[in-house]
């Protein structure tokens, strides 16, 4: 006999959580299945990431990315607060370090500004100084809004409300093979089982577009992995770094650069760099699936973004195999770094949509009709703004 629930969200990522969370938060009566493939929550981009708070500087104004992430800053830090979740809003720069960056530095001034980021403001190499005394720029942004915290338990804590307070389940170990339409709304299967649903929520991150083909006709987008490393420094060095430090980011490219974050539960990370994944959960680069890699590389979309970028590719790969590379390009931002002070660290995948004709998505992205709906691209700020993406998925199932 099918179990049979009012909605079911695919997924145990932050993303996923968060919708569970504001879902029953909205509607305490409703009777809600979680079902995430691996054995726990979080074991993918929200467990592999450097737990930046974002502030929303980057985001185009209007944009979901800009939307959610400023809304998802503020619930963020409230809910931390009632459930005792340590964060620091200790604020990062951003830095230029070569004339033709300056006007990009600009740019992103005006568009902090138009974010509502009304107290950030330019800062010389004096003051620059005092913030991160070995950080060398001509000139850098300070943005007192930016922030750490651990996402993992946040996810943690968002789901204990939503199984302690409500009608939910969350079933691990269960990988959703399937989705179909039924007389009652639809039949979601898993290997282990099937649920009935009302409505469907899918927030399958690494795998979105695979999920969002078992009800889609044509899906325009596919997911591109790209391997995020990093290093942290040694214990020695990491008081060269006392917040966050960002290099200016190239608007064309969806990526920060290399930079620097000191983490919550202490240590200082460097990078991340940003490859191509030779798997969608290629976290080392001995990991290869074959099918999914050359996926990739016969997207249409990804070819054109190769081909557009390959000098940007190429240095990100370059840097990928070579420490040296990567600590020249982190020098830049602190010249007195040595490739001695940097010892590896766990790489992340971020799960990038590229269009079929438009190459790589700038916005999230969340295919909808009647009774289901698609998160098909929800890369950083993600995390940040999954309390404000779980709310406006629970206000759009309403509707």
């Amino acid at each position: 006999m099918k179990q049979s629930y009012d909605v079911v969200i695919i997924g145990g990522g932050i993303v996923g959580v968060a919708t569970a969370y504001q879902l029953v938060s909205k509607y305490p009566h409703l009777k809600l299945a979680l079902i995430e493939k691996e054995i726990g929550l979080a074991r993918h981009q929200t467990g592999h990431n450097s737990g930046v708070i974002h502030s929303g500087l980057y985001y185009a104004p209007g944009s979901l990315k800009a939307q959610n992430c400023l809304r998802g800053y503020d619930l963020l830090i409230d809910f931390a607060q009632k459930h005792d979740i340590p964060f620091e809003l200790c604020g990062k720069i951003v830095v230029a370090t070569l004339p033709e960056e300056l006007p990009r530095l600009q740019a992103l001034y005006e568009r902090g500004h138009a974010n509502g980021l009304s107290k950030i403001r330019k800062i010389g190499p004096e003051e620059i100084k005092e913030h991160e005394p070995h950080c060398a720029g001509l000139e850098a942004l300070h943005v007192p809004y930016t922030g750490i915290i651990d996402y993992v338990a946040v996810t943690e804590a968002m789901a204990r409300e939503v199984q302690s307070k409500h009608e939910a389940e969350f079933f691990f170990g269960q990988k959703v093979i399937g989705i179909k339409e039924s007389a009652q709304g639809f039949e979601v299967i898993s290997e282990k089982g099937s649920y009935q649903a009302k409505r469907v929520i899918s927030c399958a991150g690494l795998y979105s577009d695979k999920v969002a083909a078992f009800t889609e006709k044509q899906v325009d987008v596919r997911i591109v992995p790209f391997r995020g490393e990093y290093y942290m420094l040694k214990p020695e060095r990491q008081h060269l770094v006392k917040h966050l430090i960002y290099p200016v980011p190239d608007p064309a490219f969806p990526f920060l650069g290399v930079h620097f974050t000191r983490m919550i539960h202490g240590g200082v990370e460097a990078g991340p760099n940003a490859v191509l994944a030779y798997a969608r959960e290629g976290y080392t680069k001995s990991t290869i699936n074959l099918p999914e890699f050359f996926s990739s590389l016969a997207w249409p979309g990804f070819q054109k973004v190769a081909f557009k970028y390959w000098k940007t590719g190429f240095g990100e790969l370059y840097r990928s195999y070579s420490k040296a590379a990567f600590t020249k390009a982190l020098q830049r931002l602190i010249p007195e770094l040595r490739e001695a002070d940097l010892v590896p660290a766990e790489a992340g995948v971020r799960a990038q949509a590229c269009h079929r004709k438009d190459g790589l998505l700038d916005d999230f992205m969340i295919l909808e009709r009647k009774g289901i709906m698609h998160v098909c691209n929800a890369p950083s700020p993600a995390a940040t703004s999954s309390l404000s993406i779980g709310l406006t998925l629970a206000e759009q199932m309403k509707e």
